[in-house]
C-alpha cells in the first residue's frame, strides 16, 4: 500500500469531522457521556479494526478516547488509515442500547 502525500492525506478526510493530520498520522480524539460508552465504542471500533487486519493507537481516560492512524509496514499514513476512519466515523454516533438489568 503506497504512501499518501498529505494533499490526499487532506482530501481524504476533508469529509471526516474532528479528524486531523498529525505528525505522521491521522488523529481524532472523542468524548462520551461515560467510561462505558467510551469502553462499548472501542469494543465496536476492535472489530473493523481486526476485520481490516489494520490496528490503530487507542488511549481512553474516562469518557475521553483518542485514535490515531497510520500504516506500520509503509511508516506512512495510507489508504487503509483513511478507509479505517471512515468506519471509526460510522461508529462514533451509535449509542450504546440501554443496559438490562435482572429482575430477581
Amino acid at each position: 500500500m503506497a504512501a499518501l502525500s498529505e494533499d490526499q492525506v487532506r482530501e481524504g478526510i476533508a469529509d471526516l469531522p474532528g479528524w486531523r493530520l498529525g505528525k505522521g498520522e491521522i488523529v481524532r480524539n472523542y468524548m462520551f457521556p461515560t467510561f462505558r460508552d467510551a469502553v462499548d465504542f472501542i469494543v465496536r471500533i476492535a472489530e473493523h479494526a481486526e476485520a481490516a487486519n489494520h490496528h490503530p493507537d487507542l488511549e481512553n481516560s474516562y469518557n475521553r478516547v483518542r485514535i490515531a492512524l497510520h500504516t506500520w509496514s509503509e511508516n506512512a499514513i495510507t489508504e487503509k488509515d483513511i478507509a479505517l476512519a471512515h468506519a471509526i466515523e460510522s461508529e462514533a454516533g451509535k449509542a450504546r442500547p440501554p443496559s438490562r438489568r435482572s429482575e430477581a
